[in-house]
C-alpha cells in the first residue's frame, strides 16, 4: 500500500490520465457527458441502457469476476455488510449474494428508476438486499457501517471534482472502498482505438435499429475517454485524505483499486 499527497485545488482540472498525463493523453478525454448522465434523455431509454449494460456484464463474464474481486475482500468477516454504489440494475450485487451465503448488500443507485427496477426484482425480493437511492459523494449513513464499499464500473462518470468526494465517502462509511472500472490505456492505444472502433459501428448500425445500438455505442467510447489512470487513482486519493492508503489489486480486465482509511 501507497500514500500521497496532492494538491486539492488542483484536482477539478486533473486530466483524466493523472498529473503526469502526456500531450496526447490530456487531449483524448471529454467532458461530453454519457446517455446515462443527460438530464434531457427520457428515463425509459436510460433503463434500456442499464439494462444492456447489465445483460452485458452477465454474458461476458464480468459480474462473476467482479463479484470474486468483491468476495476477496470480505474473507474472514462472518456476516459482512456491503454497501453497492452506482450499481445499475444490480447485476454485480445479486453475484456477491450468490457466492456469499451470509452477506448483507445495500445496493444503490442516484437513478430512482434503477433503483425501482431493482426493487421490483429478485434483489428487491431477497432478505440479504436493501435497494436505495444514494449519491456516492453525500451517503446518508454513519461512519463505519459496512464492511466494504463497492464502486463498480461507475467510477468514470465522476469529474475529478466529485471523485475524491465519493473516495472520501466510501472510506467514511465503509471500511474499504473497492473501485473497479474501465482500465485506461496508453495514449496511442486509445488513439487507434477509435479508428477500430468506426468500422465496428458503423457494422453494428447497419445490423441493428440505430436508436437502440447508437447510445450504447456513443457511451461504450465516451467510458473509455473518462476512465482514470493509476496516477490518478492516487491523485484522487490525496485529495482526499492523504491517510487513506491505496492498494492496486492485480485484476486482469478493469482496473481494481482498495482504499483504506487507516
Amino acid at each position: 500500500m501507497t500514500r500521497h499527497t496532492t494538491d486539492i485545488e488542483t484536482i477539478d482540472s486533473m486530466p483524466r490520465g493523472g498529473p503526469d498525463a502526456s500531450w496526447l493523453d490530456r487531449h483524448l478525454q471529454t467532458s461530453r457527458p454519457e446517455y446515462l448522465d443527460r438530464d434531457d434523455v427520457p428515463s425509459r431509454r436510460k433503463q434500456k441502457i442499464a439494462a444492456y449494460l447489465d445483460r452485458a456484464g452477465e454474458r461476458t463474464g464480468h459480474h462473476d469476476y467482479n463479484a470474486q474481486l468483491v468476495v476477496e475482500q470480505l474473507f474472514g468477516i462472518p456476516n459482512p455488510r456491503v454497501l453497492e454504489l452506482g450499481a445499475g440494475h444490480g447485476g454485480l450485487s445479486a453475484r456477491v449474494l450468490d457466492l456469499h451465503p451470509t452477506a448483507e448488500v445495500t445496493v444503490t443507485d442516484l437513478d430512482p428508476a434503477s433503483v425501482a427496477d431493482i426493487e421490483a426484482g429478485p434483489l428487491g425480493h431477497c432478505p440479504r438486499a436493501t435497494a436505495e437511492v444514494v449519491d456516492a459523494t453525500a451517503i446518508d449513513a454513519p461512519d463505519d457501517s459496512y464492511d466494504l464499499v463497492v464502486f463498480a464500473m461507475s467510477f468514470h462518470h465522476l469529474p475529478p471534482s466529485a471523485a475524491y468526494r465519493a473516495i472520501a465517502e466510501g472510506t467514511r462509511v465503509g471500511k474499504k472502498l473497492l473501485v473497479i472500472d474501465l482500465k485506461r490505456p496508453p495514449a496511442i492505444v486509445m488513439a487507434l482505438a477509435f479508428l477500430l472502433f468506426l468500422p465496428a459501428a458503423v457494422f453494428l448500425l447497419t445490423q441493428s435499429s440505430p436508436s437502440a445500438v447508437a447510445p450504447v455505442l456513443h457511451d461504450a467510447y465516451i467510458s473509455l475517454l473518462r476512465s482514470y489512470s493509476t496516477s490518478a487513482f492516487i491523485a484522487l486519493v490525496a485529495a482526499a485524505d492523504p491517510t487513506i492508503a491505496v492498494e492496486f489489486l492485480a485484476a486482469r480486465r478493469q482496473a481494481a483499486v482498495v482504499y483504506t482509511k487507516l
